[in-house]
């Protein structure tokens, strides 16, 4: 049960990179943390391991964001153990690479169950609680590419979760919580790299440097720090918008 005043977060997509990095971050700046992944052994030692690193004691929990009953019974159960839930972080993605004429259906379904459902389950879930406590933070991570080119599915469903953040926010926002979306250039993570040879992922973070004018690949660091700002009390007042962690890149055209 989380300590009285203790504010309370879930950050899908744990086990990942980034994803620690977010819990890691969030946990260190006081919040009681549970990760959530489709691995269930990788997100448990992912815990471990964020609790030994911050002292504090963060769960690890193998939810699939895109299966409506499991997502309801996980934020049930955060809700029911502290009885609160107030801060979300939609990070959990699918990334399968593929241009129109070879996206297969079931991939482009896998892709958007998993980015753009999952997120509007989770929020869904969590609504009850936000109506009675009047206060909360939904950071939905999204990347660069929903700016244009890149794989078909990918690039459409961080735009669908771009239009998902501004619509939540206009209708959370009477609730007192704020909708925002972290959208990230590259950074060199086994999720970046996906099934490239070592060539080309080299090649590939090679072409986003160039194109970054701070010189530099963002880390995932940068991207937690990020999310850190948009869950505390002084982003209170913004909500809607997209902070794009890219070094400038966002502001070059696609690679």
């Amino acid at each position: 049960m989380s300590a009285a005043g203790t504010r309370v977060a879930v950050v899908t997509g744990g086990a990942g990179t980034l994803g620690a990095a977010i819990g890691a971050r969030l946990a260190s700046d006081g919040f009681e943390v549970t990760l959530f992944d489709i691995d269930g052994e990788a997100v448990a030692a992912a815990a471990r391991r964020l609790s030994e690193l911050t002292g504090r004691e963060v769960a690890g929990w193998r939810v699939d964001v895109g299966d409506a009953g499991a997502v309801h019974d996980a934020v049930s159960r955060i809700t029911g153990r502290g009885g609160r839930l107030d801060c979300l972080v939609n990070n959990a993605a699918v990334n399968l690479r593929g241009a129109l004429a070879g996206q297969a259906p079931q991939d482009w379904d896998a892709m958007m169950s998993v980015n753009v459902r999952g997120p509007m389950l989770l929020c869904q879930a969590a609504l009850p609680w936000w109506r009675r406590n009047g206060w909360g933070r939904v950071i939905n991570l999204g990347s660069r590419t929903w700016l244009g080119g890149g794989p078909t599915g990918y690039v459409t469903s961080k735009a669908a979760v771009v239009g998902l953040t501004r619509t939540l926010a206009v209708e959370l926002g009477p609730l007192g919580v704020t909708v925002n979306a972290v959208a990230p250039s590259m950074v060199a993570t086994p999720f970046t790299r996906g099934g490239r040879s070592d060539a080309e992922f080299d090649g590939f973070m090679r072409r986003h440097l160039a194109m970054t004018p701070l010189g530099r690949l963002a880390r995932p660091e940068d991207v937690a720090d990020a999310v850190a700002f948009l869950a505390g009390d002084q982003a209170g007042f913004i909500t809607g918008e997209v902070l794009h962690v890219c070094g400038g890149a966002q502001l070059a055209p696609s690679a």
